[in-house]
């Protein structure tokens, strides 16, 4: 039942990452495929319908964990929340961006909003690209079973760690640009004109920067946690997440250099959802790895 609950939740983050990675990369690049307010204005429409409905998979996602895995939430959300409270605020900002940047036509009005709206989105991704590189990493989970975490320590991934070190940065940097990469591409489906030509282009260079970024973080993982690569071995999900990422950067590549846009926004998000769940499946069923000692971690056993 364990392992049921663990797919669902799993399911729910990959639903999350996938829909609002689209509303979050198509939101930072407003300024760099916009270039008149008109256009911007195409930006926000292109994502306006559903953007609010993508963060219900996010509360979806914590009421699994309150009613599957009650000690883990407890732990998390009260050894994260100052990340937490980053994160809500940041989507508050986005949203009230989004629903009061065209009420009035004043110039300043727009620009400010607009300007508040690019940086929630870049910060959205930075933030969740580094709450992603601590699960994978670990938390300093001491023999109480307690953690707490500050902005950063001494910036290495071992021992007494904050939110950022130099692999939870690279996890950020890497979740910030596949987002900008996977909004390029809903872009191009979803709009016309230069802001469609402006996206095209600019989903061409991103996805290469992508590769470059992925074998560089596959790297760091192995160095940071070597264990989720043997894990990765034996678990079949793991093969499964494994050939959504190839298959997801084969329909990336074709839909790209055809014109297929709907076949790149499907890779893309297959690419992102096989990162996902290969990640996932791999680390089961440790949930919380400790960065102070492997005993104190908590899997998805201890509720």
């Amino acid at each position: 039942m364990i392992e049921i609950w663990y797919a669902i939740l799993t399911f729910m983050l990959v639903m999350f990452i996938v829909l609002e990675g689209f509303d979050i990369g198509a939101g930072l690049l407003q300024y760099v495929v916009g270039k008149t307010e008109a256009e911007r204005r195409l930006v926000i429409a292109a994502i306006g319908p559903l953007w609010s409905w993508h963060e219900v998979w996010l509360v979806s996602f914590g009421g699994v964990l309150f009613v599957a895995f009650p000690t883990i939430l407890a732990v998390s959300f009260s050894g994260f929340y100052l990340a937490l409270f980053l994160l809500l605020w940041c989507l508050l900002l986005r949203g009230i961006a989004i629903e009061v940047s065209g009420h009035i036509a004043e110039p300043l009005w727009r620009t400010a909003w607009h300007f508040i709206f690019v940086l929630a989105n870049v910060l959205l991704a930075i933030l969740i690209g580094a709450a992603l590189g601590n699960v994978v990493r670990g938390v300093p989970l001491g023999a109480d079973g307690k953690f707490s975490l500050a902005f950063f320590t001494n910036f290495s991934p071992l021992g007494h760690v904050g939110i950022l070190d130099w692999f939870t940065v690279s996890c950020a940097v890497f979740i910030l640009v596949t987002f900008a990469a996977h909004g390029a591409n809903a872009l191009v489906l979803k709009t016309n004109g230069p802001v469609q030509e402006r996206s095209r282009r600019l989903a061409g260079f991103l996805w290469k920067v992508v590769a470059a970024l992925l074998v560089v973080v596959t790297l760091e993982t192995w160095r940071v946690r070597p264990e989720i690569f043997s894990g990765m071995m034996h678990k079949p999900f793991a093969w499964l997440g494994l050939a959504g990422v190839i298959g997801g950067a084969m329909m990336i590549f074709t839909g790209l250099r055809g014109k297929g846009e709907l076949r790149a926004v499907l890779g893309s998000s297959l690419f992102i959802a096989g990162l996902m769940i290969a990640g996932a499946a791999s680390v089961f069923p440790i949930m919380l790895h400790s960065t102070l000692a492997p005993e104190n971690s908590l899997s998805a056993y201890q509720n």
